[in-house]
């Protein structure tokens, strides 16, 4: 185990680094040397080592210094300060600045010395276990995961967890972005089915000559190219669950054979000449309302009937607000551990541009945004200047809010709750209490408008 673990001792001393060199190759480590700043930065040309052992004072800077830039290369690097007697204060500094792990002082005992090292080494496995297990966390994450309190998204969750046990063909409507691939993980995750199974269709991804064979299959010489027999996706279902995405985006002469296959449960591969039977439970999703899906002939009536047993409506962004404080947080407890940064927070005026801005994208824009914004800061929090362009301008311009809250300019700073009581005064005040605009304003529904008035003890008439 030690043979593949690298050392870099770093000391002017010939006599020093050599001495090191022998007794950490005798416990089968391997070493790199380097007498100053410059060669010790040189050597990791060669590859990052797992420790380093620094000689506090070099010719060219000193070893405070070049903690400080091994652990910016590679923080999981752990380095160990040498120093002679008259120079642990300094020294000490390191540990506190620097990052070192330890700080011995000369002379010592080389069993002192490899107990530190080994201890170092076991702290930086450790510390790299948990990260990893973190970023294993992050991205196994589960996508059955809704996040909101809102009463638009809590009835959604209320319907999910009463249908999804049954076989009931259920249809998910809602705009791109608002989660509707989530609510169908979840339906199937938790159904009886959950061990089957869980065939996803992107109708729209597809290519309108080739979905009815990645639907359907096919059998060798079916056409030209077919060269070996394919299982179709409907058949890979069986025994699962199936969602069909953007189900409106399929051709009609392929939605009559879907409907052919969920009234029979038997699927014909092209060029087969029989059919087999499949069971699979059907979960279908569309960013366009029924209703116009029918009637500019998107959607066979008959087609929708078949999956429409139960539909789930999901809200877009803009109508459940309240959640917004609660998916930041998430996406930004999220991103950080992802992509291991240390972001405390978001700047208060970064915070307001969040909170007004429409989201015509919905909650996968402000996943999206939260990413990035964690990516590109430079600093502990995140400022207005690491949101994508389009909040950014906004913001500059002070208009383009479409159906957002008031300008960010127009709110005051503070907690949460004060910034939302400020945002509901100004609309009202905006609107001489009409309540109705003021609502629009703000982007809510006026029973939602009535019920933070009642909240924040904003009266119902102007006083």
């Amino acid at each position: 185990m030690k043979r593949a673990q690298m050392i870099l001792v770093v000391d002017d001393e010939k006599t020093i680094a050599d001495g090191l060199r022998m007794t950490l190759e005798s416990e089968g480590y391997g070493v790199r040397t380097a007498g100053s700043v410059r060669e010790a930065l040189g050597a990791l040309v060669q590859g990052d080592p797992h420790a380093a052992i620094v000689d506090l004072m070099l010719p060219d800077g000193d070893g405070l210094q070049l903690t400080r830039e091994l652990k910016r290369r590679d923080p999981a690097l752990e380095v160990l300060v040498i120093t002679a007697y008259g120079s642990v204060r300094k020294a000490m500094e390191a540990t506190k600045g620097a990052g070192a792990f330890h700080v011995l002082e000369k002379p010592f005992e080389p069993d002192e010395l490899l107990g530190l090292l080994e201890n170092a080494l076991e702290h930086r496995k450790l510390v790299g276990e948990n990260a990893d297990l973190k970023r294993r966390l992050v991205d196994q994450v589960t996508d059955t995961e809704i996040l909101g309190s809102a009463p638009g998204i809590q009835r959604v969750l209320e319907t999910v967890a009463a249908v999804a046990d049954a076989d009931a063909n259920v249809l998910i409507v809602g705009e791109s972005g608002t989660g509707k691939e989530l609510l169908a993980n979840a339906l199937h995750e938790q159904s009886h089915r959950r061990s089957g199974p869980w065939i996803k269709i992107n109708c729209a991804a597809l290519p309108k000559d080739l979905i009815e064979s990645e639907l359907f299959g096919h059998t060798r010489g079916a056409f030209t190219g077919a060269t070996t027999d394919k299982v179709g996706l409907l058949e890979e279902a069986d025994g699962g669950s199936l969602l069909l995405d953007e189900i409106t985006e399929m051709p009609m002469d392929l939605q009559a054979k879907l409907l052919r296959v969920l009234e029979e449960r038997m699927v014909r591969r092209l060029g087969a000449a029989k059919a087999v039977p499949v069971d699979f439970r059907l979960i279908s999703s569309t960013n366009q309302t029924p209703d116009v899906a029918l009637r500019e002939g998107h959607l066979r009536q008959d087609l929708y009937f078949r999956i429409n047993t139960v539909s789930i409506e999901v809200p877009p962004l803009r109508e459940r607000r309240d959640d917004i404080p609660i998916l930041v947080r998430a996406f930004l407890d999220r991103y950080r551990t992802k992509h291991a940064r240390v972001v405390e927070g978001i700047d208060p005026e970064a915070y307001r541009r969040l909170m007004s801005w429409s989201w015509p994208g919905n909650v996968r824009e402000l996943q999206h945004a939260i990413e990035r914004a964690v990516l590109v800061t430079r600093g502990p929090m995140i400022v207005l200047e690491d949101l994508p362009e389009q909040l950014q301008h906004t913001a500059r311009e002070g208009g383009g809010l479409g159906a957002s809250a008031v300008a960010p300019s127009q709110v005051p700073a503070g907690s949460l709750e004060e910034i939302e009581r400020a945002s509901i005064l100004k609309a009202l005040e905006t609107t001489r209490w009409n309540k109705q605009a003021a609502a629009a304003l703000l982007g809510l529904r006026r029973p939602t408008l009535y019920s933070k008035m009642r909240k924040h003890g904003i009266p119902q008439r102007r006083a």
